[in-house]
């Protein structure tokens, strides 16, 4: 497998990255899992406009959703389109919540997408066997493992701690992990994770290698994100930018 970043800036766009976006290759086949604002240009940066074969959106939360109603316009009007449905797998509420903003008068965008719902269990998407469960946010949310020839990918998404995103991460070889918090200070709880809760994570999974994400730079610290994750995390570990490829 083969990672790669097109966005990891958590909650809203930073200086030097769109939001959420991660590019999963194997055999030729590419997943996008989750389509933050600012990444249909990453996409194209760093992948092509039509790259993607299907995508996972975790949630619905604008951070991780709102450049595929953008790409509604990619796929519906492109000069040598309207190009076949794209496979979606989303949560409950995903075709009319990107129809809304997209901004449709009839709400439908299924001429594009494709839409199958989640919900926690192991199903294949091309070569991946892919896995979510219920992870700990405010609304529905899925954490990811993708494994393919023997290697495994885990994604958190968006969770504060929780016994899934555990199960979902046991053994991984890469645990792309968020990290929006900082630690020492009073955060709201069952929403996101601190740099030492991810650390804490990874170690009690058995991961391998840990990549930080979702942080806010606005208002966070990166060296004290990953100072923390350090102290409860001794494997590999940091922070990834966008256009930044890992092999798995």
């Amino acid at each position: 497998m083969r990672l790669t970043v097109l966005g990891c800036a958590g909650s809203f766009p930073g200086p030097e990255s769109p939001c959420s976006a991660y590019l999963i290759e194997a055999q030729g086949f590419r997943l996008l899992v989750d389509f933050g604002p600012g990444s249909l240009s990453t996409l194209q940066r760093y992948a092509g406009l039509h790259a993607p074969d299907a995508i996972l959106l975790t949630h619905l939360h604008c951070d991780h959703i709102l450049d595929a109603a953008s790409y509604v316009v990619v796929r519906r009007y492109a000069p040598d389109g309207p190009y076949p449905p794209l496979p979606v797998y989303a949560p409950s509420g995903a075709p009319d919540r990107l129809a809304t903003a997209y901004g449709q008068d009839d709400s439908n965008v299924e001429d594009v997408y494709q839409f199958y719902g989640l919900q926690p269990g192991t199903f294949p998407i091309g070569p991946f066997t892919v896995t979510v469960d219920r992870v700990n946010h405010p609304i529905e949310t899925y954490g990811v493992r993708l494994e393919h020839e023997g290697r495994v990918l885990c994604y958190s998404s968006d969770t504060a701690p929780c016994d899934a995103l555990l199960r979902l991460a046991q053994d991984a070889d890469v645990f792309l992990c968020e990290a929006s918090y900082l630690d020492g200070v009073d955060n709201p709880p069952d929403l996101h994770l601190t740099g030492r809760e991810a650390g804490e994570t990874a170690t009690k999974a058995g991961v391998g290698r840990l990549l930080l994400t979702h942080l806010v730079a606005a208002w966070g610290s990166e060296s004290h994100t990953v100072a923390s994750a350090a102290g409860s995390f001794t494997g590999p570990l940091e922070v990834v930018r966008a256009g930044a490829s890992y092999d798995i």
